[in-house]
């Protein structure tokens, strides 16, 4: 896989940088050549998938030059048990397996690798951590919520609007669902955007789909979900919904990169025309109506969706629409792309390879 990733319009606040340590497990510290990396790698263990990154500097971003991604379900059941399963500890143990041969290959010595929301709610995340240290090399860093939120809005505002005053993102996680307003500064329209109020919902694809179910969903189960996350975000919404003229959507998840694809009737998943793609609220409204009249059957079969996801994407669909009543913008951006291109960036902006915009 080789693909530039430009950083056109900014890429919000930067979290004071770390993860090298985390690569050290791994491949015992940094190569650089003239003072940067030679590659760079980012690894992000999320509730429902495993993602990689590996990445080099180019003359304005980076250049991918290998990934990876597959569907392991790290929390499946923790909402019930409390635990990371043994099924699902030999997936991660699996993918990660997979990560670690691929950065080795590419000679990536500068790497963040993290975890989200399981490992933060399982009991026996220190033991499954310690396990994947041993087995794979990899040493994760169970990053927190705020963290999440600023590594998606540093690997997604490039797509925001530059005649926007702002943007509201969101990040539909496996375990957990992340809420961000970011506004430029007053006055200074073509300025970065600067990451303002922000909130974690506790639902996620998975959390959601093993509470109301996801094989069959009714257009009532369906109405719960919604209900369910709007209890969760009003709150929020109460608070930072107000004053959304000249602002628009902002999403990063595959429920987002899943609704463009049936919105555009793809007959195969590509990234190419899915990131960056606008849809107005009426096009979101027939893609999501059209993913609630298809059977189970028909979802899995679905070159956009498959029997991974099938069970997940309509609980994904009530955390979008839950986002859409409570800031009602008329246009959403679709970001494929966000917490291993906020990693890469911060990285780089820390080592000097690219400029902080």
């Amino acid at each position: 896989m080789n693909e530039d990733v430009r950083l056109h319009d900014g890429s919000g606040p930067c979290a004071s940088p770390s993860g090298s340590a985390a690569g050290e497990a791994l491949n015992g510290g940094h190569s650089r050549v003239h003072g940067i990396p030679a590659a760079y790698a980012a690894l992000d263990l999320g509730t429902n998938n495993c993602r990689l990154l590996i990445a080099r500097v180019s003359n304005d971003g980076f250049r991918v030059i290998d990934s990876f991604s597959r569907i392991i379900r790290l929390g499946e059941g923790i909402s019930t048990s409390g635990r990371i399963s043994d099924a699902a500890i030999s997936r991660a143990v699996s993918a990660l397996g997979v990560c670690g041969d691929k950065i080795r290959a590419r000679g990536a010595k500068r790497l963040r690798t993290i975890a989200t929301e399981a490992c933060r709610a399982a009991d026996n995340a220190d033991f499954f951590l310690d396990l994947i240290a041993r087995e794979t090399g990899i040493k994760l860093e169970v990053i927190d919520r705020e963290t999440e939120s600023t590594l998606a809005v540093i690997g997604c505002t490039p797509l925001l609007d530059v005649r926007a005053k702002g943007a509201i993102l969101f990040d539909i996680g496996g375990g957990s669902t992340e809420v961000v307003r970011i506004e430029r500064p007053a006055g200074s329209p073509h300025a970065p955007p600067v990451k303002g109020p922000w909130t974690s919902l506790p639902l996620g694809v998975v959390t959601l789909a093993e509470k109301f179910g996801g094989t069959h969903v009714t257009r009532e189960s369906y109405g719960a979900m919604v209900d369910e996350v709007a209890s969760h975000l009003a709150p929020f919404a109460a608070q930072h919904g107000h004053d959304l003229s000249d602002m628009h959507l902002l999403g990063t998840s595959g429920t987002v990169t899943t609704v463009a694809g049936i919105h555009l009737g793809l007959s195969h998943y590509d990234r190419r025309r899915v990131d960056g793609l606008w849809m107005s609220d009426a096009e979101m409204d027939r893609a999501i109506a059209r993913l609630l009249d298809m059977t189970y059957q028909d979802r899995a079969q679905n070159a956009c969706i498959g029997t991974e996801r099938a069970d997940l994407v309509l609980a994904g669909c009530a955390i979008l629409d839950a986002i859409r009543a409570a800031f009602p913008l008329p246009r959403l951006r679709v970001a494929d792309r966000g917490l291993r291109e906020g990693m890469l960036v911060e990285m780089m902006r820390a080592d000097g390879a690219i400029q902080a915009s």
